[in-house]
């Protein structure tokens, strides 16, 4: 399998396994494990793990899991910009160049905002913007497989980084400094940034 072949398989594979386990996702295990032997094994290493975990743990505890992870720890946020942006008007600047990536494609997010990492590997699995948005946003990646280590989901992340570029000098100095003080956070003046939905709805 060429690389042009694989990394989209790749992609999608790492965006089911860092979704939330309903029952359609966890479906499609037994053709995602098929598909991760067709991976380079560097990548297919990383996501095994989690494939199998999935595939033999209780949907109900599965769910569990997932939700304390990253719904009650703010260091395992799979959004990419609160790594940088935090709480922040700057947040809605880096979305709004999340957003344009996905009409670059000429898809669009449905239930999340752009910067959901399984969304952005969605995207790559189908536009070069994915992997640009990935690369552009490694700090994020960087200090997220940092929170996840010890966890079977931190490998999912790392096969990620797998296929990025190598970290510049300056994005791990730049880890480094997030990592001890924590995304920013503005005191005053903060609006929610949403995206709008195709129902009129407000996200």
């Amino acid at each position: 399998m060429t690389e042009t072949s694989w990394r989209p398989v790749a992609a999608r594979a790492a965006s089911l396994l860092l979704r939330y386990p309903d029952p359609d996702t966890l479906e499609v295990l037994p053709t995602l494990l098929r598909a991760l032997d067709a991976l380079p094994p560097a990548v297919a290493a990383r996501l095994r793990p989690v494939a199998e975990h999935r595939a033999g743990t209780d949907p109900g505890r599965l769910a569990d899991e997932y939700v304390q992870l990253f719904d009650f720890r703010r260091r395992c946020c799979l959004y990419l910009t609160y790594y940088t942006a935090g709480d922040t008007r700057r947040r809605g600047e880096a979305l709004v160049l999340f957003t344009a990536g996905y009409q670059a494609a000429g898809v669009e997010v449905v239930g999340e905002l752009p910067d959901f990492l399984p969304a952005v590997l969605d995207l790559a699995a189908v536009h070069d913007d994915g992997w640009r948005l990935l690369r552009e946003n490694r700090i994020g990646l960087d200090l997220l497989a940092g929170a996840l280590d010890g966890t079977v989901y931190g490998h999912a992340v790392e096969a990620v980084r797998v296929m990025l570029p190598p970290p510049q000098p300056g994005d791990i100095a730049a880890a480094v400094r997030l990592a001890q003080t924590g995304p920013p956070v503005e005191q005053v003046g903060l609006e929610p940034f949403g995206l709008v939905d195709t129902t009129g709805g407000r996200r």
